[in-house]
């Protein structure tokens, strides 16, 4: 059975009405095309920038991956030979025809009707109407009658609405070229590596031929392109060279040299981009400053290309603006340097080591456990635990005997801080870190005394903000990087209401001790890298194995944070505290403050200063020296002694030596016991050597270059005891140590023995031979 159809409106009219439907249709899709600056407006390129404060390009991160699109560029900035080109490629009479070529409509009738091989009737406004309404876009068999009809009607409307130069400017920026590549800027930075106005005649006639058949071969395009080119320069004999241009078009297909990202700050700009604000934009504003991360970026690169041949790769930079929190600059990775540069190390998880200590003694003196005077003593510490004994060491693997608080916080002490936090106890310093911002993934009990010495992984971008919390007196807030609009009618979001994370004395005063380069002396030296010419407070820190290096510190004004390290977890060799991450720290603080002062701050309420004293070591001399000290109201005291410590711990007798010798050596104490670090190599280590005068002098400055030191090592069981051997000379001294027992003796000029303990020192695995270096 034949099945009846029912006939469509327009089959059912004559064909006169049928074809005055159909124009009408067409002339009312027409109608409604778009102007010029609409289209212009409309146009979103592929690719999205990240702005500085300043307004200046920091990064283009692609953002549309179904398309490769550049900006829209004024016809202006395109190459006069590829206009030149396109048009007489596409469309010879296009200065002339209102839109359709009916010359050469007519040719292409007649062409047909012989069946005769003729050049395309479409103009380039035709094409530009079907690239503006998709109703006449040509689909895989090709235009139908009613699209031919309404595209020739909405060709016609264009050319009466705009100019000839924004119709051709609007092709350009519109019309696809091979595969993704959309409009022109796309396709010169693509394929040329080069901005549009730069396309000589041989790239312009590339151009022009992908237009033609945008995925046709590179053999077929490269004829097409000669052709192009000989009707640009018809008497140019290296025109007709085919061959010569067909080898070009190949090569140059094969090029992606438009990266998807490239800028100064690519991770802050995958996370800003991402946030639901910023889609859609095609410009996004953070708060970077762009002469800040340039800097930062620059000063990361030049320390870690000054650190080759010491494994170390990666590093991350963090700057924060002190009274906003806005982020000034976010420096993920080195970039070209390292081999894992999608790593972002500002929020990666590391441990931070040492850096913890500072919020460890804010909390042991708000509570009052401690004052920055407190003694506390700074030798081998046996601590039970669930697990088996904990035995801390410090950085060099020496002891200080007892230190105040404020020598134990700056020269980074890792025995005293464990005291401090059995004091503390882990699950309530684990709650203040977790008060400060810090996301620890594991509790208190789990880390227990190792929490001190920053076993737990924090990631930078927090641990910059948390000391951020002590440049604002304990106050923290968070950290944004998207600038807040501005303007009339704008509704810029209100900063969240700061918490007061530790108490606001207690972050004075320990702030106040990592400004104080004396305090630091001990290990740093009076010269180290950390003093700045301008207030500043910093604390260094090396995780386990020297896998992580951090420096972190504030001014008046800003925070800045520096990690160093692999983004792989390999340990460095030979980077310590100083060397690795504080010369970045120091560069990009004296550059922030190459015009700004910074001063030091007043101290809040409650908080008063008082001079202070100390009472004598086991030499007589005073444990440090008197100084005027801040402390908590309440907390304040004049005199700092261990009971009984009138007299020196170990007699004359006790150590072999004549009583009436008129000078002691005050360091090491007799008995001491030193282990080489075995992540420093051994001829970097030093033991110092330092004598004192006894008796009713020992508190005068005293030096003496008569004096010579020896050591003499513990000879095997039957054997001779070795000679001496002089290891140096004057008050003080650097000694090389070598495992083994050894006496050391201080000498005048004739070699009369003054004084002299013993030592021991351990180190496995090192080599006697090699680690002496005597």
């Amino acid at each position: 059975m034949i099945e009846s159809r029912r006939p469509s409106p327009f089959m059912r009219l004559p064909r006169a009405a049928l074809a005055a439907a159909l124009l009408f249709a067409a002339a009312g899709a027409a109608q409604a095309l778009p102007s010029f600056s609409e289209v212009r407006e409309g146009h979103r390129s592929s690719e999205t920038e990240l702005l500085s404060r300043e307004g200046e390009v920091l990064q283009r991160q692609r953002t549309d991956a179904s398309v490769r699109r550049g900006d829209w560029v004024a016809l202006a900035d395109i190459s006069p030979a590829l206009r030149t080109a396109l048009v007489l490629s596409e469309d010879k009479r296009f200065y002339e025809h209102s839109g359709v070529d009916w010359t050469a409509v007519s040719s292409a009738a007649w062409g047909n009707l012989w069946n005769q091989r003729t050049r395309g009737a479409s103009t380039i406004t035709m094409q530009l109407a079907g690239l503006l309404d998709g109703d006449w876009r040509q689909g895989p068999g090709g235009r139908s009658v009613v699209q031919k009809l309404g595209q020739t009607v909405s060709a016609q409307v264009l050319d009466r609405r705009w100019r000839k130069d924004q119709i051709l400017e609007a092709y350009l920026n519109l019309v696809p070229f091979r595969g993704e590549i959309v409009g022109i800027d796309a396709l010169s930075r693509t394929l040329f590596g080069k901005a549009a106005h730069g396309l000589d005649a041989r790239e312009a006639a590339i151009a022009a031929a992908l237009v033609r058949a945008p995925n046709a071969s590179p053999d077929r395009v490269g004829r097409r392109a000669c052709g192009v080119l000989q009707s640009l320069a018809p008497e140019d004999a290296a025109a007709r060279d085919c061959t010569a241009m067909e080898l070009l078009t190949a090569s140059v297909l094969l090029r992606r040299q438009w990266a998807a990202s490239e800028g100064q700050a690519p991770h802050l700009a995958r996370r800003l981009l991402a946030e639901p604000q910023s889609k859609g934009q095609a410009r996004v504003r953070s708060t970077l400053s762009a002469p800040v991360q340039r800097f930062a970026v620059q000063s990361l690169q030049q320390q870690l290309r000054e650190l080759q041949g010491r494994n170390v790769e990666d590093g991350a930079i963090v700057v924060l603006d002190n009274a906003t929190g806005e982020v000034l600059a976010w420096v993920g990775s080195s970039g070209e340097l390292s081999q894992a540069a999608e790593v972002d190390g500002v929020t990666a998880m590391r441990q931070p080591g040492s850096t913890l200590k500072p919020f460890l003694y804010a909390q042991a003196i708000a509570e009052r456990r401690l004052t920055a005077a407190s003694l506390i003593e700074d030798s081998s510490a046996h601590i039970p635990t669930q697990n088996g004994l904990y035995i801390p060491q410090n950085y060099d693997r020496r002891f200080k005997g007892w230190v105040s608080a404020r020598t134990a916080l700056a020269s980074s002490l890792n025995v005293p801080a464990v005291r401090t936090l059995v004091m503390v106890t882990p699950d309530a310093f684990f709650s203040q870190l977790q008060r400060l911002g810090l996301p620890l993934r594991e509790s208190g009990g789990y880390h227990g005394f190792s929490l001190a010495l920053g076993s737990a992984e924090v990631p930078l971008l927090q641990l910059t903000n948390a000391y951020r919390a002590l440049a604002n007196g304990g106050q923290l807030t968070p950290v944004r990087w998207a600038a807040q609009p501005t303007g009339a009618g704008s509704a810029a979001k209100k900063s969240a209401a700061p918490v007061q994370a530790i108490d606001a004395r207690a972050a004075f005063i320990v702030g106040d001790i990592l400004s104080d380069p004396m305090a630091r002396a001990p290990t740093f030296g009076t010269d180290s890298v950390l003093a700045t010419r301008f207030w500043s407070a910093v604390k260094t820190g090396t995780s386990k194995d020297m896998r992580d290096n951090w420096a972190v510190g504030w001014s008046q004004r800003y925070t800045v944070g520096v990690w160093v390290g692999n983004a792989r977890g390999e340990a460095m060799h030979s980077v310590s505290g100083t060397s690795g991450a504080a010369p970045v720290w120091a560069a990009v603080m004296g550059f922030l403050h190459a015009r700004t002062p910074s001063r030091a701050p007043k101290a809040p309420a409650g908080v008063l200063q008082q001079a202070v004293r100390f009472g004598p070591d086991a030499s007589g001399l005073p444990l440090e020296s008197a100084r005027s000290e801040w402390f908590v109201a309440g907390t304040q005291q004049s005199l700092f002694a261990m009971a009984g410590s009138g007299l020196p711990a170990a007699s004359a007798s006790a150590r072999g030596t004549s009583a009436a010798s008129p000078v002691r050596i005050a360091r090491p104490a007799n008995g001491t016991i030193l282990a080489l670090d075995p992540d420093i190599p051994p001829d970097r280590q030093r033991v110092q050597l330092s004598a004192r005068p006894s008796g009713t002098a020992a508190t005068q400055e005293w030096q003496d270059a008569s004096l010579r030191w020896r050591m003499v090592s513990a000879a095997p069981p039957g054997a001779a005891e070795p000679a001496p051997k002089e290891i140096g000379r004057g008050a003080a001294a650097a000694w090389m140590p070598w495992p083994g027992r050894h006496r050391l003796e201080l000498v005048d000029a004739k070699g009369q023995v003054l004084d002299s303990v013993q030592v021991e020192v351990r180190g496995a695995g090192v080599v006697a031979s090699r680690a002496g270096g005597r």
